[in-house]
């Protein structure tokens, strides 16, 4: 599987944000979910698309509003008159890269189904419970300046992402080069994949053999350490955040060779 050619094959659509783009893709291929905190326009939706596109993944995008239900994501079960029992209609969920758009506009009880089925890959409704895709990966966005009217995510829901990442906005000339291209989301449609989703879940399969020495076990846990005895941070790294912490350096030292 060839990173940078995926890589590069994104910047085609976003334009100078190559350490974002490979940040995701990391993320992505660690088995983590990723967190896009920044303002509107700046390629949240795109970034997404452009990794369905390129990876050849299924995607899907859901709208996150104070009158969403957890239904609505997740999916209900139906009759079926001709079958004559009820069938499990599944929601936009199910898809391999699941973008959860201004995820705190929606209530706490909507957020916790999605962050349920994020930690375990599966959703559960009137009692059966169904796997989701494989590889699943969530991407939820938040306006971190307008807070009117939404519900923050908690800390410990925040923890369940393994990264926080924002686009922000282009430099001069890349914006200026922007302007003169075409609408990036018309360019997206003409992205093409470069890799079948077999070898996207073998590279994952992969990077979770990568061996991690007892060295940097120690120096990941010291890290940790420092941030929960440290009189300026209120709240320290979790395990949970340690474990997303060695998951994201397995992937990119798998990348580099290391």
């Amino acid at each position: 599987m060839d990173f940078e050619l995926i890589v590069s094959e994104i910047k085609k659509v976003i334009k100078g944000k190559d350490d974002v783009i490979s940040y995701a893709l990391v993320c992505l291929l660690s088995g983590g979910h990723l967190l896009l905190e920044d303002v509107p326009g700046v390629g949240k939706t795109t970034l997404a698309l452009a990794l369905s596109r390129v990876l050849g993944l299924s995607f899907s995008r859901v709208q996150f509003t104070s009158d969403l239900l957890p239904s609505d994501i997740l999916g209900v079960s139906v009759y079926d008159q001709s079958k004559k029992a009820f069938v499990f209609k599944q929601g936009p969920i199910f898809s391999n890269i699941f973008l959860a758009d201004e995820i705190n506009r929606a209530t706490p009880k909507t957020q916790s189904a999605l962050l349920e089925a994020m930690a375990e890959g599966k959703v559960s409704v009137d009692g059966v419970t169904y796997e989701l895709p494989k590889p699943f990966f969530v991407i939820a966005t938040q306006n971190p300046i307008e807070q009117h009217g939404t519900f923050p995510l908690p800390e410990s829901q925040l923890d369940r992402f393994s990264m926080r990442l924002s686009l922000g906005y282009p430099d001069f000339d890349t914006e200026v080069q922007i302007l003169r291209g075409e609408n990036p989301l018309e360019s997206v449609e003409r992205l093409k994949p470069v890799v079948k989703i077999n070898d996207i879940t073998a590279t994952m399969h992969s990077i979770k053999r990568v061996y991690v020495s007892q060295e940097v076990a120690q120096v990941c846990v010291s890290i940790a350490q420092r941030t929960r005895n440290h009189p300026s941070i209120l709240l320290g790294v979790s395990t949970r955040g340690l474990v997303h912490l060695v998951s994201c350096a397995k992937a990119l030292a798998y990348f580099r060779g290391r």
